[in-house]
């Protein structure tokens, strides 16, 4: 089982910032040829896209159900319900479930984000029915039975105790938790100790009963599959989940915040953010350009500066985390004490720049790096069943390469500038640090710097 980083820019994009229907209705058709979509009476979303000249399927479940969605006493119950699914049904045992899908050669596994939980097998194509199979059992008869569940929560317990231990985990959890203070999006998805401790099996099949239903569920499958078989065999084996759409999360808001850890390490482990922005956000795409071409790569502006030329760092690279509402753009570096006070400044300073001096061959190398990323992304199905699932999840409906690419292509530098302008200017920073951090400018030493970049913004 494990934790999955948040949604990244090759699965989804902003639909209403793309290329009106009319004028790419045949470009779609034709990339989307093999992509089949029916919804059965319960609400639950089919969607395969064939890719007919492989061997192999992969296939799973995603539901529109996150850490985000957890009430306060029910943090980390999304993730324990992902373990729990694969600790024996009413048809399996835990033993049977890994035997019977080994058997054939296939793997199955899980994971839990923010947003979503998803279900996932692959199998070679003959063996489609059997992960479906099993992947309903675990959804619909999973007993979580105490003497499992027990087991299970001294697991997660290790997870979370591992998780403590790598000093790079503890600053991302930190991040997070300040740039969405007090709210369900800052939790860590595993939980705490005394939260997964306390749960009960009721717990789980309360928050299943509650999330998992029809309209919020899609199940995907890519690779040499049959669309008709696909809901056929789904007609039959998840009808069981209720067709009432589901109250979806409270609307998240971005605080920024300021933490910092000391611990006598080798490293200082350096989070920076600002408030990013939602997939349905206008800017939502050019800031994912943005952190490629800021932190994307060894070509990356960061990169170049920091690593290359000065040698503050040996890790350092720009992100971009969308969610549905909401967004986190951040800045991550891993310096020891003595370079701390030359690297922030210099961080600073390549921010600044990118709001005035943006190169036109910097556009189109970040937007190389996002081409091949999503098309490599094709070559697998795994990747493009769970691209698909989120789209359907996020926006509805699949979303074409060839909107997706050209949204790409409509970006410019001015577009890029604007951005950035207001990207670092117009939100309380994020800081997140651990380690030898004693050094580390303040929260306001560091937004004082980047007000000047608003001062000297166009007016």
């Amino acid at each position: 089982m494990e934790s999955s980083p948040p949604l990244t820019h090759t699965a989804d994009t902003a639909t209403s910032q793309l290329t009106p229907k009319s004028d790419r209705s045949k470009r779609e058709e034709a990339s989307s040829r093999n992509v089949q979509t029916s919804i059965l009476a319960n609400g639950m979303t089919v969607v395969t896209d064939r890719m007919a000249h492989l061997e192999s399927a992969a296939l799973g479940v995603w539901v529109k159900a996150g850490s985000r969605d957890e009430e306060t006493d029910e943090h980390g119950l999304a993730h324990l319900l992902e373990h729990m699914a694969f600790k024996g049904t009413k048809n399996r045992t835990a033993r049977d479930i890994a035997v019977q899908i080994e058997n054939v050669g296939g793997d199955v596994n899980a994971a839990t984000s923010a947003e979503t939980t998803s279900f996932y097998a692959r199998v070679l194509k003959d063996d489609v029915p059997l992960a479906i199979d099993i992947l309903s059992d675990i959804l619909n008869n999973s007993l979580f039975e105490e003497e499992e569940l027990a087991r299970e929560q001294h697991v997660i317990l290790q997870e979370i105790g591992a998780s403590l231990d790598s000093p790079d985990d503890v600053a991302f959890d930190s991040f997070q938790s300040v740039a969405f203070a007090d709210q369900a999006l800052g939790r860590p998805i595993l939980g705490t100790p005394e939260t997964v401790s306390a749960f009960k099996p009721n717990h789980i099949r309360t928050y299943l009963s509650d999330h998992y239903h029809g309209p919020n569920m899609v199940l995907a499958a890519s690779g040499n599959v049959d669309h008709d078989e696909i809901v056929r065999l789904a007609e039959s084996r998840f009808s069981s989940f209720g067709d009432t759409p589901v109250r979806p999360p409270e609307t998240c808001v971005y605080t920024g915040g300021d933490i910092r850890i000391a611990k006598p390490l080798m490293e200082a482990q350096i989070l920076l953010g600002f408030e990013g922005r939602a997939y349905q956000a206008r800017d939502f795409y050019a800031s994912q350009v943005l952190s490629t071409l800021l932190g994307g790569g060894m070509s990356s502006r960061l990169f170049q500066e920091v690593r290359e030329k000065r040698g503050l760092c040996y890790s350092i690279y720009a992100f971009h985390s969308a969610y549905s509402d909401t967004g986190l753009f951040g800045i991550h570096a891993a310096t020891e004490k003595a370079d701390i006070a030359e690297l922030i400044p210099v961080m600073l300073g390549q921010l600044k720049q990118a709001a005035n001096d943006l190169q036109s061959e910097e556009l189109d190398r970040a937007r190389a790096q996002i081409r091949s990323s999503l098309m490599m992304s094709m070559e697998s199905p795994a990747s493009r069943a769970g691209q698909v699932a989120k789209q359907i999840l996020l926006f509805g409906r699949p979303v074409s390469n060839e909107e997706l690419l050209d949204r790409l292509a409509a970006l410019n530098i001015e577009r890029l500038k604007d951005l950035s302008n207001r990207l670092f200017t117009e939100s309380t920073p994020t800081i997140a640090a651990v380690g030898p951090v004693e050094t580390l400018p303040s929260q306001a030493e560091i937004a004082d710097v980047l007000e000047t970049v608003a001062a000297a913004r166009p007016q």
